[in-house]
């Protein structure tokens, strides 16, 4: 539970100083080697992307509320969005909303991995009580070339044979999806 509490707040993504810390947290607890393959090398069908990085996302309102925020939630943010900083009509927004509206209540997750492009995520419910006007959209991110990082630990046994388990440190603060993986295989 303390590692899960420790890993949390971390924003994770398939790149980037979130993955790094997570590796980093891992290590005080389990003797992993860590590597590390650079952006644009080809591994079989994939090609590595470039590394994101974030610092700060929100969304200010007409009245310069603070109504998204990435510091309260990093799953406010769509996992590699490009860096904006504008001020749009809310019609334009909306373009770049995401929300579950089976789900009113909950901050989806989303991703534009393999897109440049940009958006928030919020609750439905937060999204029907948007007004219209002029918002200003922050994005403090980065996506250059960089590395993926990952990690392993080998344990011999008495046989040759090998059992591979695995879990990836991708996702954000999703303890039911990410975290528990990590968590359970450290």
């Amino acid at each position: 539970y303390h590692l899960i509490e420790e890993l949390y707040p971390i924003c994770r993504s398939i790149t980037g100083n979130g993955v790094r810390d997570t590796h980093k947290i891992i290590e005080k607890h389990v003797s992993i080697k860590t590597f590390e393959v650079p952006s644009g090398k080809n591994i079989f069908d994939w090609t590595i992307p470039k590394e994101w990085n974030i610092q700060d996302a929100y969304v200010l309102d007409p009245k310069k509320n603070k109504i998204i925020d990435f510091q309260k939630s990093n799953l406010h943010v769509v996992n590699y969005s490009i860096p904006i900083n504008m001020k749009i009509p809310l019609k334009e927004l909306k373009k770049h909303l995401h929300s579950l509206p089976e789900q009113p209540s909950e901050i989806p997750y989303r991703t534009t991995y393999y897109t440049e492009d940009w958006g928030f995520c919020i609750s439905n419910d937060q999204l029907l009580k948007l007004e219209d006007g002029e918002y200003t959209v922050v994005i403090n991110s980065s996506l250059e070339n960089g590395h993926l990082t990952y990690s392993e630990y080998y344990l011999k046994g008495k046989k040759e044979d090998e059992i591979l388990i695995t879990c990836y440190t991708c996702h954000p603060s999703m303890c039911n999806d990410n975290l528990s993986g990590i968590v359970l295989l450290t």
